[in-house]
């Protein structure tokens, strides 16, 4: 996609966002104003009052290429979330800017465990949640968008409070949330620990997308097929550790695929990649450190189910329309390529089937009129 007209369409085109965090969205003003309203004392070298240095400084904060490191920017965001006002704002506003870019499916994940220290319980928190997103869909759909949400509730995987979350879980299925997710530090925190969460979950037969192969290699992922049961991988891009390439004929690698490679590409488990919190989190650090050395590009010609998210849209300073771009610019990928990116993420939704077949139906008429 040379052409700067095509360019300029990919914020309009119709998109999925399926791996993007609640606590990592959250608009600089809003920290501002509810931190103040609050009493929340920001932490050293935040800037106080000035919302565009305030998101500057999450950026930068952000990029360290460390998970660890990385993690630690969200102590600010959950502060100011612990209200059931703060949390059905910082979830309408989500919304309304996931609508602004072209958002028509978009799974909203957080970690309700984290969100109870001034007294919420874990149902109010996510009902907090749902009234803010009900809110925001009406009030973007009212004024001409096309987007749905739903929430995905993570169990933060240091806790250990896997089945009480996965129970919540079960309790709002039919009213907004989707699936379950276990997130947190990956490297010592198998989902092996919460094996009963998730057989509890494969009994009632509701989705898990689970953290894996981000700051943790092919065991990780190895843990999330078997003891999670995961049906999505999020992040996955540790993945290439499983591709190796037996030769090389001028332009073209000849590779071989290990078992867990061949089991995620062969059932199509669809991988939750974010090109921009990869780099800055260290996860594509053996392949090296600008998104050229992504292995997105090896992974999507070798016909794995890609699909491209933003992650934390505050930390990354991003959009899901610059997430694509970065790739356009990167790899010179085209509409067709955009589209079999987005056709990937409408399969892997968290939805009926006749619910993604309607949603599929409404990505390829949005890149048809493009």
């Amino acid at each position: 996609m040379s052409d700067a007209a095509e360019l300029s369409t990919v914020k309009t085109l119709p998109k999925v966002s399926l791996h993007d965090h609640l606590d990592g969205g959250l608009r600089p003003a809003t920290i501002l104003e509810l931190a103040d309203e609050h009493g929340i004392e920001l932490p050293g070298g935040a800037p106080v009052g000035d919302a565009d240095a305030l998101g500057a400084w999450f950026a930068e904060k952000s990029d360290s290429g460390s998970l660890v490191e990385y993690l630690k920017t969200f102590d600010v965001t959950v502060a100011v979330m612990q209200t059931a006002d703060g949390l059905e704002r910082v979830a309408r506003e989500f919304v309304a800017d996931l609508a602004e870019d072209g958002v028509v499916w978009g799974e909203i994940r957080w970690a309700p465990e984290q969100h109870v220290s001034a007294g919420l319980s874990l149902d109010a928190a996510v009902e907090a949640v749902q009234a803010g997103l009900d809110a925001g869909v009406a009030a973007a759909n009212a004024a001409g968008s096309h987007i749905r949400v739903g929430q995905l509730v993570s169990a933060m995987r240091h806790l250990d409070r896997g089945v009480e979350i996965a129970e919540l879980a079960l309790r709002h299925r039919d009213r907004g949330v989707v699936g379950f997710d276990i997130a947190g530090p990956e490297a010592g925190f198998p989902p092996s620990r919460m094996g009963a969460a998730f057989d509890l979950l494969a009994r009632e037969m509701f989705p898990a997308t689970i953290h894996a192969g981000e700051a943790d290699g092919l065991d990780s992922i190895r843990g999330a097929l078997v003891d999670g049961h995961a049906l999505r991988l999020g992040h996955g891009v540790r993945i290439a550790d499983d591709i190796t390439v037996e030769s090389r004929d001028g332009d073209n690698d000849y590779v071989s695929l290990g078992h867990v490679a061949q089991w995620v590409r062969y059932r199509s488990i669809a991988l939750e990649t974010s090109p921009s919190s990869n780099l800055q989190t260290g996860a594509i650090a053996a392949w090296g450190t600008d998104l050229a050395a992504h292995p997105f590009d090896t992974l999507y010609q070798l016909g794995f189910r890609v699909t491209v998210n933003t992650d934390n849209r505050l930390m990354s300073a991003t959009t899901l329309t610059r997430e694509l771009e970065l790739l356009v610019d990167t790899f010179g990928y085209g509409l067709d390529d955009l589209l079999a990116f987005q056709l990937n993420a409408a399969e892997a939704a968290f939805l009926p089937l006749d619910e993604r077949q309607d949603l599929i139906e409404l990505i390829e008429g949005g890149f048809e009129a493009a």
